[in-house]
Formats: structure tokens, sequence, C-alpha cells
């Protein structure tokens, strides 16, 4: 049997934590609340279910003071007092000995049950304040849950089975309101700098990695047998592109123009596997970010010598948020993004961006709800 002890206002001690100096009040809140109510019969003092726990247990008042580091005259007091509270009689003296009565071995084991429920509110709640349980609500873009999220997952479950995961995939812009509003505890996010991101009081964004777009050409094509490629290189070839931001243009479109050239779009699609399957029959060639390319087979990937094509890849944490598994996951997110950075530098060769981790930023990485500002860039 667990030996936790119960002190007055319902708080707990363990086995050696009771100190006389808390019996010194020995009304609690409860029996308060209900005598300045008018009640007559108010809630029992939890200090002195402990007594006759005490007495249950170890069958004499002076055994039970000892164990609670009373004088023996302070617990009969206080036991004549909860008898008085109780309306019956809870001991049966003799002469030289005392048993429970009926009334107070009932009593005695509603106490063990009070003892227990707390001890077990306890043992859960340090459960949840260490992060061991409870529940995470994690929102994400379509390509952060095919490698990253993943792994960041199958460590943390792994390592945390007792924590419940809700996980809800949407764009940035689409999620972070929810972040604000406490629907969620963290967002997978990604900007780029050429459509940069408004900055946001309400989310502090995480640097996580840096995600460099890639040009993919059908196999065959006579660039392919070129290590890197400049996006002026690809002037004349028809493309397939994303959906666009800001009122449907798209990264490509915007970093063409900046090299001073429109682009031939044959199709736009926010899905890269489709964007995949076109270039791979030689429909046109395509911007794919790295984390899009799961299934490359078929197609030639190349580096593009362009300073600003890349997404920038974090995590947007609401301030102040109590959730204290929040902070273990992040580290486990963290962790796969290094790993996964290292990877995909050696898979496609090292981006013109560095893929250390961008500089922290206080603002919500791709929130565009503001009136007039730009849409999501596809996931």
């Amino acid at each position: 049997m667990r030996q936790t002890t119960l002190l007055a206002g319902g708080q707990l001690a363990g086995r050696y934590g009771w100190h006389a100096r808390v019996w010194a009040g020995w009304r609690s809140t409860a029996d308060r609340t209900a005598s300045e109510q008018g009640g007559n019969r108010p809630m029992f003092n939890t200090a002195r279910l402990q007594i006759v726990l005490e007495i249950a247990r170890h069958g004499t008042i002076v055994a039970a003071a000892e164990r609670l580091q009373l004088s023996p005259s302070a617990v009969s007091h206080q036991l004549a007092t909860l008898e008085q509270e109780a309306g019956v009689a809870l001991v049966d003296r003799g002469p030289r000995s005392l048993r429970l009565t009926a009334a107070g071995q009932r009593l005695a084991d509603y106490a063990q049950q009070i003892v227990d429920l707390m001890s077990a509110a306890r043992d859960e709640l340090s459960v949840h304040g260490e992060g061991r349980r409870g529940l995470l609500r994690i929102g994400f873009f379509a390509t952060a849950g095919t490698e990253l999220l993943p792994r960041a997952l199958s460590s943390f479950t792994r390592d945390h089975p007792q924590v419940e995961l809700a996980l809800i995939l949407g764009q940035p812009h689409e999620l972070l309101p929810r972040l604000h509003q406490g629907e969620l505890d963290l967002v997978v996010v990604f900007d780029h700098p050429l459509s940069p991101a408004q900055e946001s009081p309400y989310a502090k964004v995480e640097p996580l990695m840096v995600d460099p777009q890639l040009v993919v050409l059908p196999a065959d094509h006579p660039l392919a047998r070129r290590r890197r490629l400049r996006l002026g290189d690809l002037a004349a070839e028809p493309w397939i592109t994303t959906l666009g931001v800001q009122g449907g243009v798209s990264v490509l479109e915007l970093a063409a123009r900046a090299e001073g050239f429109p682009p031939r779009i044959r199709c736009r699609s926010d899905h890269y596997e489709v964007v995949l399957g076109l270039v791979r029959a030689g429909v046109g060639v395509a911007l794919v970010p790295s984390l899009g390319l799961r299934n490359p087979g078929g197609v030639a990937v190349r580096r593009l010598a362009h300073a600003k094509l890349y997404r920038d890849i974090g995590v947007a944490l609401r301030p102040g948020n109590p959730n204290p598994v929040v902070g273990r996951f992040v580290e486990r997110l963290s962790d796969a993004a290094v790993t996964l950075s290292q990877e995909l530098s050696e898979r496609w060769g090292p981006a013109s961006r560095s893929t250390a981790a961008p500089q922290r930023r206080s603002s919500a990485t791709a929130a565009r709800s503001a009136p007039g500002a730009n849409a999501a860039i596809t996931a």
C-alpha cells in the first residue's frame, strides 16, 4: 500500500514529509466555506481523516501520533473533533485498547481512497509536467510531411508513447491563425526570399533548415549533361510550375522576371508528383524544392546558380504556450532537420545558400493573411 500522507487543505506529503507545524490550523478552506454558508455538515478536514487512517493502520493513538509526528493529546483532540463533525463514534475506547467502529472503518476506507486518488493525481500531473504525457497538435505543409516531420515523429513517439498527436495538414497561411487561437501547438512553416512573409506579433519562428529549389528536366534533355545551370539557360523551355503567389504568380515567374524573361508555362500544379510525372513525360521543365523530390527517377535534377531560389523551413511557436510537450518535440524536429539537410546536400550537391539554419526571426513565416498580402507558396 502506498504510504502517502494527507495534509490539511488537500495537499500531499511524502512518507517522511510531515511537519507538526502544518497542524497549527486545523480548519480547511472547505470547512470554513461550509460554516460561512450555514451548512450543518462541513467537509471533513483531510488532516483529520489522516488520523483515522493511521489508527486503522497502527491500532493505537500513540502509534498514530508517532507516525504523524504529533503528540497523543493532539491526535485525541482532533479525533474527538472529527467524531463531533461526523455525528457518530469512530472508535471504541477500551481501558487498554482502541479499535475503530464500523463507521470508523468505513471512514478509514474512504480516507485511503482519497489518499490513492490524490497520489494518482500527483503522479499524473507530474508526468504531464515532464512532457511524458499530454496532447501535441502539429500543423504542417505537404512536403514537410514527406521526410522532415516523419523522422521527427518516429523518434518522438518511440520515446513518448503516451503523448497523443493531432496532425493537421495545410498551408502556413491557413494554419498560423489556428496557432494564434490556441488550436495548434506548433506549425512547420516555410518562407521564400522572392516572396518574404509578413512579420507577425503572435508567432515566434525557430529556424530548422534551408530547402533549395532545384531544376528538374527530362532525363534525355540536352542540358541534363551539365552539373549546374542558370535560370536563363532555360528561358526558351516550356515550364511546369505551381499555382503561384501574388495573385497567381509563382516563384518561377518571380525569378524569371528578375532574369529578364517571361517563362512559357504549359501547366500549373501544386502536386509535385504531378509535376515530376509531366517532366518525366517530356512536357516541360520545372522548379521543385528538394523536400518535394521523393521519387525523382526518370528525370535529371540539377542545381541552379541563383541566390534566392530556396525556402527557409522553420517551426512557428506561440509565445507563452504552457504545453511542456512542445519543447521536447521541437528538439527532435531540429535534430531531424540537421540530419536531413546533410543528406540533401550529399544527394544533390552543396546548396548555393548555406544549409545552416537561418537566423531566428520573430515573425510567422509565410503568414499572408492581411488584405492584399501574398497568397501561400506551394508546399
